[in-house]
C-alpha cells in the first residue's frame, strides 16, 4: 500500500524531477498541495501541522524543534549558497564598510529570515559588526507563534518596500536575497563579496543551507521505510538535476552538513533566535540520523 504524504516542496533543480515524476515510488506518494513559492507555507506547517513532509528553512526548523514542534530533519538540503552577497546599500548616499551600519537602520523582511541569519553572521563575525547596535527594520513576524523578535527591532509601516527605502536613503542598508535592486548604485556591504565567500569557504568548507528537507515525526515512527525512499528520491532528483547539482551547493548526509548545522545553531543562538542550545543530534530521529 503506497502511503501519501501532503508535501511542500518548491520547483529547484534538484527538485524538478521529483516534481515532474521523473522520480517516483510504490512506496510513497508526495502529493504536492503546497504553496508557491514553497516558503509561504512555511507558517502553515510549523503552526498548524499541514504537511507531513517538505522543506523548511533551517532557522524556522531550529525554532520549531526549540519550541516542540513535531518535526524531524532529513540530512538533505533543498537549497543553499553563498550569502556574502546579500547586504546592500545605495553609493549614492556615501559608502558603508560593515561596521558603518551600527547605530543605523537597517531593512530585513523578517528578522528571522534564513539569509538575514547568515549575512548577519558573517557581518559579525568576519568584520566585527556588533549586530546590538543596528535598527533592524521588518516587514513581519517569523514563522514561530511562540517567537518574538528582539528589542532592537521596530516593524516597519504595511506595505513597505525594503528595496525602495534602501534606494531612497531612508534604510541605511538593506539584508536581501533575489530582491537585491539590480541598479549600478548597489554595492554590497562585504567588500568584494563574491571573492570573499570563495575564501570564506575555502577555510569553512560549510555552503549555508537555506531549506532542509523535513518529515512529521509521526511519519518517521510509523512508517520508517516511507522516510528511507523519499532521501531515495531525493538523491536520485539531485543525480537527474539538468546540467548537474551546482558547483556551490551543500551536500547530502549528516557528517557531511554537522559543521554546517553546527554554525546555524550557534549564529542563531547568538543572534536571539533561539531560546537554548540544541545539538546537531538532536534535530533528527533513529532513523533519519541514518540516512546516506
Amino acid at each position: 500500500m503506497t502511503t501519501v504524504l501532503r508535501t511542500n516542496l518548491s520547483e529547484y533543480k534538484v527538485t524538478k524531477a521529483l516534481l515532474d515524476g521523473r522520480v517516483s515510488s510504490d512506496i510513497v506518494k508526495l502529493d504536492f498541495c503546497g504553496p508557491t513559492p514553497a516558503h509561504n507555507g512555511f507558517k502553515a506547517m510549523v503552526r498548524e501541522n499541514k504537511f507531513d513532509a517538505g522543506e523548511l528553512a533551517i532557522v524556522t526548523f531550529l525554532q520549531a524543534k526549540a519550541f516542540g514542534k513535531p518535526y524531524v530533519l532529513l540530512p538533505a538540503p533543498i537549497s543553499g549558497r553563498f550569502q556574502h552577497h546579500c547586504a546592500g546599500f545605495n553609493i549614492d548616499f556615501g559608502h558603508l564598510d560593515p561596521k558603518d551600519i551600527e547605530g543605523r537602520e537597517v531593512g530585513v523582511r523578517t528578522y528571522t529570515q534564513t539569509t538575514a541569519l547568515w549575512i548577519r553572521g558573517i557581518l559579525r563575525h568576519e568584520y566585527g559588526v556588533d549586530l546590538d547596535k543596528v535598527l533592524w527594520r521588518t516587514l513581519g513576524d517569523g514563522h514561530l507563534a511562540e517567537y518574538s523578535d528582539p528589542e532592537n527591532c521596530k516593524r516597519l509601516p504595511a506595505g513597505s518596500s525594503i528595496p525602495d527605502l534602501m534606494m531612497k536613503g531612508e534604510l541605511a542598508a538593506a539584508l536581501l536575497g533575489e530582491d537585491m535592486p539590480k541598479d549600478e548604485r548597489v554595492r554590497t556591504l562585504v567588500p568584494d563579496a563574491h571573492n570573499a565567500a570563495l575564501k570564506w569557504f575555502e577555510r569553512e568548507n560549510v555552503v549555508p543551507v537555506n531549506h532542509f528537507f523535513v518529515v512529521h515525526e509521526d511519519v518517521s515512527k510509523q512508517n520508517p521505510a516511507a522516510v528511507r525512499e523519499i532521501y531515495r528520491m531525493i538523491t536520485e532528483g539531485r543525480q537527474q538535476a539538468e546540467g548537474g547539482v551546482p558547483a556551490i551547493f551543500p551536500p547530502l548526509g549528516l557528517e557531511a552538513n554537522r559543521k554546517g548545522i553546527q554554525l546555524a545553531i550557534d549564529w542563531a543562538l547568538d543572534q536571539k533566535i533561539i531560546p537554548r542550545r540544541l545539538s546537531v543530534d538532536e534535530l533528527f530521529d533513529d532513523v533519519t540520523g541514518s540516512l546516506g
